[in-house]
């Protein structure tokens, strides 16, 4: 029983802090002592050190020699890099997608973009549950594009990118109202990507996605860039 009690302890010490990471609560260079972390959440400390290494694996924590572990710092560089390779990614799952895709797929897409249409962005940068909420329907639109894709290993891919790319578009959301954050009509964009795709448009989809993607990149490598 101890054993089982472990690896549930377990499980929930690594999506706790899995989505304090990725929803800004655990902020970037940010120490994680595994003691503090312990008594935060109220579970074991073996539990905790084993959710810290399951989180390094995923390049979600940085483990350091005699210091613990800590969130990775956001740099520009790294999201030039990363967005750069999601892009290559998914316009891999797009086109798949939009080959494979039935009706189902179809209205799974529909339905999510209703959903984050009627989501309200934070209204500033302490609405942290409002922005949670956003990208969890950002996240779930998105991912219903390339859902039909017809490859684990491209949506394993793909989400583990997602996943990277939602720690930084976080900064933005957060700071929207902020002039370098160059806030656009991003309903407008959604729409026109959902209408490419359900007209099984590839090449428009994939270049209006690329140039969404770019786009909130920017507006991240602005914010990041800005003098503290």
């Amino acid at each position: 029983m101890a054993e089982i009690d472990d690896i549930s302890q377990a499980e929930r010490a690594y999506r706790r802090l899995r989505a304090e990471i990725l929803q800004g609560e655990l902020m970037p260079g940010e120490r994680l002592r595994a003691a503090e972390l312990q008594d935060r959440f109220q579970l074991g400390l073996t539990p905790i050190r084993e959710a810290l290494m399951r989180l390094s694996s995923e390049s979600l924590v940085e483990a350091e020699a005699n210091r613990g572990s800590r969130v990775p710092d956001a740099s520009a560089a790294e999201l030039v890099d990363l967005m750069s390779t999601r892009r290559v990614i998914e316009r891999a799952c797009l086109a798949a997608a939009i080959g494979r895709g039935d009706a189902s797929w179809e209205a799974e897409i529909v339905a999510s973009m209703h959903l984050l249409s009627r989501t309200p962005l934070p209204a500033d940068p302490d609405d942290r549950a409002a922005a949670t909420q956003w990208e969890m329907q950002h996240r779930r639109f998105h991912h219903a594009l390339v859902a039909a894709c017809g490859s684990e290993w491209l949506l394993r891919f793909w989400n583990t990118l997602a996943d990277h790319s939602e720690r930084y578009r976080k900064v933005r959301l957060l700071h929207r109202r902020e002039t370098k954050a160059e806030v656009r009509d991003v309903a407008a964009e959604h729409q026109e990507i959902m209408a490419a795709v359900l007209a099984r448009d590839v090449a428009r989809a994939a270049d209006l996605m690329d140039a969404h993607l770019i786009a909130t990149e920017n507006s991240v490598v602005r914010l990041l860039e800005k003098p503290q």
